[in-house]
Protein backbone atom coordinates (compact mmCIF):
# COMPACT_ATOMS: atom_id res chain seq x y z
CA UNK A 1 0.00 0.00 0.00
CA UNK A 2 1.28 3.50 -0.87
CA UNK A 3 2.34 5.39 2.04
CA UNK A 4 0.11 8.97 2.98
CA UNK A 5 1.49 12.35 2.67
CA UNK A 6 0.23 15.39 4.60
CA UNK A 7 0.13 17.33 1.73
CA UNK A 8 1.15 16.24 -1.67
CA UNK A 9 4.06 18.74 -3.80
CA UNK A 10 2.37 20.30 -6.74
CA UNK A 11 5.27 18.31 -8.93
CA UNK A 12 3.30 15.59 -7.36
CA UNK A 13 0.03 16.31 -8.32
CA UNK A 14 0.93 17.26 -11.92
CA UNK A 15 2.36 13.33 -12.43
CA UNK A 16 -0.83 12.24 -11.19
CA UNK A 17 -2.58 13.77 -13.66
CA UNK A 18 -0.29 12.88 -16.04
CA UNK A 19 -0.76 9.12 -15.16
CA UNK A 20 -4.44 9.51 -15.65
CA UNK A 21 -4.06 10.46 -18.84
CA UNK A 22 -2.12 7.94 -19.69
CA UNK A 23 -3.97 5.65 -18.14
CA UNK A 24 -6.84 6.91 -20.30
CA UNK A 25 -5.12 7.30 -23.58
CA UNK A 26 -4.12 3.31 -23.13
CA UNK A 27 -7.77 2.89 -22.86
CA UNK A 28 -7.82 1.36 -19.86
CA UNK A 29 -10.30 1.60 -16.33
CA UNK A 30 -8.16 1.76 -12.79
CA UNK A 31 -9.54 -1.76 -12.16
CA UNK A 32 -8.04 -2.66 -15.51
CA UNK A 33 -4.52 -1.91 -14.53
CA UNK A 34 -4.63 -2.40 -10.77
CA UNK A 35 -5.68 -6.33 -11.96
CA UNK A 36 -2.77 -6.41 -14.60
CA UNK A 37 -0.48 -5.54 -11.71
CA UNK A 38 -2.43 -6.88 -8.69
CA UNK A 39 -2.27 -4.03 -6.67
CA UNK A 40 -5.79 -2.50 -5.60
CA UNK A 41 -7.37 -0.14 -8.49
CA UNK A 42 -7.72 2.62 -5.30
CA UNK A 43 -3.92 2.70 -5.44
CA UNK A 44 -4.15 3.46 -9.03
CA UNK A 45 -6.46 6.33 -8.25
CA UNK A 46 -5.31 7.69 -4.99
CA UNK A 47 -1.93 8.02 -7.45
CA UNK A 48 -3.42 9.73 -10.13
CA UNK A 49 -5.52 12.11 -7.14
CA UNK A 50 -1.33 12.49 -5.59
CA UNK A 51 -3.49 10.99 -2.05
CA UNK A 52 -0.33 9.05 -1.97
CA UNK A 53 3.39 9.22 -2.35
CA UNK A 54 4.26 8.25 -5.92
CA UNK A 55 6.24 4.98 -5.92
CA UNK A 56 8.77 4.43 -7.80
CA UNK A 57 8.80 1.06 -8.94
CA UNK A 58 4.59 1.51 -9.21
CA UNK A 59 4.89 4.22 -11.21
CA UNK A 60 7.27 2.33 -13.71
CA UNK A 61 5.63 -0.92 -13.71
CA UNK A 62 2.31 1.55 -15.01
CA UNK A 63 4.09 3.37 -17.87
CA UNK A 64 5.60 0.00 -19.01
CA UNK A 65 1.86 -1.14 -18.81
CA UNK A 66 0.87 2.04 -21.18
CA UNK A 67 3.11 1.77 -23.50
CA UNK A 68 5.36 4.73 -22.39
CA UNK A 69 8.42 4.77 -24.51
CA UNK A 70 11.56 4.20 -22.47
CA UNK A 71 13.38 8.12 -23.17
CA UNK A 72 9.97 9.58 -21.70
CA UNK A 73 9.52 7.63 -18.90
CA UNK A 74 12.84 7.81 -17.57
CA UNK A 75 12.40 11.39 -17.69
CA UNK A 76 9.14 10.58 -15.72
CA UNK A 77 11.04 8.54 -13.26
CA UNK A 78 13.55 11.30 -12.78
CA UNK A 79 10.82 13.86 -11.75
CA UNK A 80 8.52 11.25 -9.49
CA UNK A 81 12.34 11.31 -7.10
CA UNK A 82 12.17 14.92 -7.33
CA UNK A 83 8.11 15.07 -6.62
CA UNK A 84 8.77 12.66 -3.09
CA UNK A 85 10.95 14.88 -1.85
CA UNK A 86 9.77 16.50 1.40
CA UNK A 87 8.92 20.05 0.82
CA UNK A 88 10.81 22.64 3.25
CA UNK A 89 7.53 22.84 5.17
CA UNK A 90 7.47 19.72 5.90
CA UNK A 91 9.99 20.47 9.01
CA UNK A 92 6.94 22.60 10.54
CA UNK A 93 4.97 19.34 10.95
CA UNK A 94 3.84 19.69 14.27
CA UNK A 95 2.73 23.44 14.06
CA UNK A 96 1.25 22.91 9.98
CA UNK A 97 -2.14 21.20 10.20
CA UNK A 98 -2.54 18.89 6.97
CA UNK A 99 -5.20 21.45 5.27
CA UNK A 100 -2.95 24.17 5.30
CA UNK A 101 -0.14 22.08 4.15
CA UNK A 102 -1.72 22.31 1.03
CA UNK A 103 -1.67 26.30 0.91
CA UNK A 104 2.14 26.43 1.79
CA UNK A 105 3.27 23.42 -0.68
CA UNK A 106 0.62 25.63 -3.65
CA UNK A 107 2.01 28.82 -3.01
CA UNK A 108 5.71 27.62 -3.04
CA UNK A 109 5.43 26.40 -6.55
CA UNK A 110 3.11 29.32 -8.08
CA UNK A 111 4.24 32.02 -10.33
CA UNK A 112 1.59 34.13 -9.85
CA UNK A 113 -0.66 34.32 -6.19
CA UNK A 114 -3.78 36.68 -6.11
CA UNK A 115 -5.32 37.12 -2.90
CA UNK A 116 -8.15 39.11 -1.16
CA UNK A 117 -8.53 39.20 2.44
CA UNK A 118 -11.21 41.44 4.76
CA UNK A 119 -9.97 40.85 8.36
CA UNK A 120 -6.11 40.04 8.23
CA UNK A 121 -2.92 41.40 6.59
CA UNK A 122 -2.30 38.23 4.28
CA UNK A 123 -0.05 35.86 6.13
CA UNK A 124 3.29 36.50 3.39
CA UNK A 125 2.99 40.20 4.17
CA UNK A 126 2.88 39.87 7.98
CA UNK A 127 5.69 41.19 10.21
CA UNK A 128 6.75 39.06 12.81
CA UNK A 129 5.14 40.71 15.53
CA UNK A 130 1.30 40.41 13.99
CA UNK A 131 1.86 37.27 12.88
CA UNK A 132 2.27 36.31 16.50
CA UNK A 133 -1.19 38.58 17.28
CA UNK A 134 -3.33 37.00 14.85
CA UNK A 135 -2.03 33.01 15.76
CA UNK A 136 -2.26 33.51 19.51
CA UNK A 137 -5.85 33.55 18.71
CA UNK A 138 -5.67 29.96 17.23
CA UNK A 139 -8.04 27.25 19.20
CA UNK A 140 -7.07 25.66 21.22
CA UNK A 141 -5.13 28.44 21.96
CA UNK A 142 -1.15 27.18 20.91
CA UNK A 143 1.72 26.66 23.69
CA UNK A 144 4.36 29.68 23.87
CA UNK A 145 6.38 27.14 21.74
CA UNK A 146 4.02 25.82 19.41
CA UNK A 147 3.23 29.66 19.10
CA UNK A 148 6.68 30.16 18.24
CA UNK A 149 7.32 27.53 15.70
CA UNK A 150 3.96 28.81 13.49
CA UNK A 151 5.46 32.14 13.56
CA UNK A 152 8.63 30.90 12.76
CA UNK A 153 6.56 29.05 9.54
CA UNK A 154 4.49 32.22 8.74
CA UNK A 155 8.04 33.79 8.31
CA UNK A 156 9.89 31.49 6.29
CA UNK A 157 6.66 31.16 4.03
CA UNK A 158 7.83 35.03 3.03
CA UNK A 159 11.68 34.17 1.90
CA UNK A 160 9.72 33.30 -1.38
CA UNK A 161 9.25 36.73 -2.16
CA UNK A 162 12.57 37.62 -2.69
CA UNK A 163 14.77 34.24 -4.15
CA UNK A 164 16.16 34.13 -6.23
CA UNK A 165 16.03 30.53 -7.96
CA UNK A 166 13.24 30.17 -8.92
CA UNK A 167 12.09 33.31 -9.58
CA UNK A 168 9.96 34.82 -6.95
CA UNK A 169 5.77 34.58 -7.92
CA UNK A 170 4.15 37.59 -8.58
CA UNK A 171 1.96 38.46 -5.50
CA UNK A 172 -0.89 40.84 -5.58
CA UNK A 173 -3.29 41.02 -2.48
CA UNK A 174 -6.30 43.10 -1.95
CA UNK A 175 -7.25 43.82 1.63
CA UNK A 176 -10.28 45.62 3.28
CA UNK A 177 -9.66 48.74 4.43
CA UNK A 178 -11.23 47.49 7.95
CA UNK A 179 -7.79 45.33 7.92
CA UNK A 180 -5.67 48.88 8.02
CA UNK A 181 -8.14 49.81 11.37
CA UNK A 182 -8.55 47.40 13.36
CA UNK A 183 -5.59 46.91 16.41
CA UNK A 184 -3.41 44.10 16.89
CA UNK A 185 -2.02 44.26 20.00
CA UNK A 186 -0.15 47.14 21.27
CA UNK A 187 0.11 50.45 18.94
CA UNK A 188 3.32 50.14 18.03
CA UNK A 189 2.98 46.41 16.42
CA UNK A 190 0.47 47.99 13.69
CA UNK A 191 2.45 51.04 13.01
CA UNK A 192 5.74 48.51 11.99
CA UNK A 193 3.35 46.21 10.35
CA UNK A 194 1.86 49.09 7.66
CA UNK A 195 5.22 50.35 7.80
CA UNK A 196 6.28 46.76 6.09
CA UNK A 197 3.36 46.57 3.85
CA UNK A 198 5.13 50.35 2.78
CA UNK A 199 7.96 48.57 2.17
CA UNK A 200 6.96 45.24 0.81
CA UNK A 201 4.88 46.98 -1.46
CA UNK A 202 8.00 48.17 -3.42
CA UNK A 203 9.07 44.76 -4.48
CA UNK A 204 8.93 44.75 -8.06
CA UNK A 205 6.83 41.66 -7.73
CA UNK A 206 4.38 42.60 -5.13
CA UNK A 207 1.02 44.64 -6.04
CA UNK A 208 -0.78 45.13 -2.81
CA UNK A 209 -4.13 47.62 -2.51
CA UNK A 210 -6.75 48.84 -0.15
CA UNK A 211 -10.13 48.49 -0.82
CA UNK A 212 -11.84 51.60 0.86
CA UNK A 213 -14.90 52.07 3.06
CA UNK A 214 -16.17 54.40 0.42
CA UNK A 215 -16.10 51.61 -2.10
CA UNK A 216 -19.57 49.86 -0.25
CA UNK A 217 -20.07 46.13 -0.93
CA UNK A 218 -18.47 44.82 -3.49
CA UNK A 219 -18.33 41.28 -5.18
CA UNK A 220 -15.81 39.52 -2.94
CA UNK A 221 -17.27 41.12 0.54
CA UNK A 222 -18.38 37.21 1.36
CA UNK A 223 -14.91 36.16 2.19
CA UNK A 224 -11.09 35.37 1.87
CA UNK A 225 -9.67 33.42 -1.16
CA UNK A 226 -6.40 32.68 -3.14
CA UNK A 227 -5.69 32.14 -6.66
CA UNK A 228 -2.43 30.06 -7.98
CA UNK A 229 -1.12 30.21 -10.78
CA UNK A 230 1.80 27.19 -12.14
CA UNK A 231 4.10 27.37 -15.00
CA UNK A 232 3.22 24.22 -16.11
CA UNK A 233 1.05 25.00 -18.89
CA UNK A 234 -0.97 21.66 -18.84
CA UNK A 235 -1.77 22.66 -15.31
CA UNK A 236 -4.57 24.65 -13.93
CA UNK A 237 -5.45 27.30 -11.98
CA UNK A 238 -6.72 26.56 -8.75
CA UNK A 239 -8.81 28.69 -6.06
CA UNK A 240 -8.08 28.03 -2.35
CA UNK A 241 -11.31 29.24 0.61
CA UNK A 242 -10.72 29.29 3.62
CA UNK A 243 -12.89 28.85 7.10
CA UNK A 244 -12.10 29.16 10.35
CA UNK A 245 -10.22 25.71 10.78
CA UNK A 246 -9.87 24.65 7.12
CA UNK A 247 -9.66 25.15 3.84
CA UNK A 248 -10.79 23.90 -0.11
CA UNK A 249 -8.81 23.82 -3.00
CA UNK A 250 -10.62 23.40 -6.17
CA UNK A 251 -8.90 23.54 -10.00
CA UNK A 252 -13.07 23.46 -11.46
CA UNK A 253 -12.66 25.29 -13.62
CA UNK A 254 -16.70 27.38 -13.01
CA UNK A 255 -15.58 28.02 -9.39
CA UNK A 256 -11.73 29.74 -10.48
CA UNK A 257 -13.26 31.68 -13.03
CA UNK A 258 -15.76 33.22 -10.95
CA UNK A 259 -12.73 33.58 -7.88
CA UNK A 260 -10.85 35.14 -10.92
CA UNK A 261 -13.91 37.62 -12.45
CA UNK A 262 -14.55 38.55 -8.60
CA UNK A 263 -10.62 39.71 -8.30
CA UNK A 264 -10.29 41.50 -12.09
CA UNK A 265 -13.54 43.21 -10.84
CA UNK A 266 -12.29 44.06 -7.25
CA UNK A 267 -8.80 45.52 -8.45
CA UNK A 268 -10.63 48.06 -10.45
CA UNK A 269 -12.68 49.19 -7.12
CA UNK A 270 -9.90 49.30 -4.90
CA UNK A 271 -7.21 51.65 -4.62
CA UNK A 272 -4.22 51.86 -7.09
CA UNK A 273 -1.47 50.47 -5.71
CA UNK A 274 0.29 54.27 -6.00
CA UNK A 275 -2.88 55.59 -3.88
CA UNK A 276 -2.90 52.71 -1.42
CA UNK A 277 0.62 53.75 -0.88
CA UNK A 278 0.02 57.14 0.01
CA UNK A 279 -2.76 56.29 2.24
CA UNK A 280 -0.59 53.55 4.08
CA UNK A 281 1.74 56.67 4.99
CA UNK A 282 -0.90 58.39 5.84
CA UNK A 283 -1.95 55.74 8.36
CA UNK A 284 1.17 55.59 9.58
CA UNK A 285 1.26 58.89 10.55
CA UNK A 286 -2.12 58.98 12.19
CA UNK A 287 -0.65 55.88 14.64
CA UNK A 288 2.32 57.78 15.47
CA UNK A 289 0.70 61.14 16.66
Amino acid sequence: MSAPRSAPTVLQMVLGRRLLDLRKAAGMSSQEAGARLHIAHTTVIRMEQAKVALKWATVKALLELYGVDRPEAEQFLALVVKANEPGWWQRYREALPDWFAVHVSLENAAVHIRGYEPHVVPGLLQTGAYARAVLSLNRPHPTPDELDRRVALRLERQTLLTRTDPAPPQVWAIVDETVLRRPAGEPAVMQAQIEHLVDIGDLPNVTFQVMPFTAGLHAGAFGPFTLFRFPMTDFPDIVGTDTLSSANYTEEEPDVALHREVFDRMSTQAMSHRRTRKHLLAVCKELSE
